[in-house]
């Protein structure tokens, strides 16, 4: 909802999910996710090993493709490719999630 911040929506997510993320090494963010608490909070629901990286930009005005920014930007782009995600007509989020997952299922089928 928009009573509750990016950074608290992550931790909240983290928590819910703590039992699929136990193999997580490192959390890259972008700069929205900056500062102690959050990094603490990481640390203290998937455990001291994790760490948090942000994505830093340019400090010049020219274009430079930020560092591993790539790789989420390219996940994005693979889901756009699925007409039945366009629009989120379902009635449970956990159908969704599931399309989702059978979408990322499909794309490693093909490569395969």
């Amino acid at each position: 909802t928009a009573q509750v911040t990016d950074r608290k929506g992550a931790l909240a997510a983290f928590k819910r999910c703590k039992r699929s993320l136990g193999r997580v090494q490192s959390v890259l963010t972008d700069s929205g996710y900056t500062g102690e608490p959050f990094a603490q909070g990481v640390k203290d629901i998937l455990g001291e090993h994790v760490t948090v990286q942000i994505a830093k930009r340019s400090e010049l005005h020219t274009f430079k493709v930020m560092p591993k920014r790539w790789v989420v930007e390219r996940s994005f782009a693979w889901l756009d490719k699925n007409r039945r995600l366009w629009k989120n007509c379902e009635r449970w989020l956990n159908t969704s999630l599931q399309f989702v997952h059978l979408a990322f299922l499909a794309l490693l089928l093909r490569r395969s």
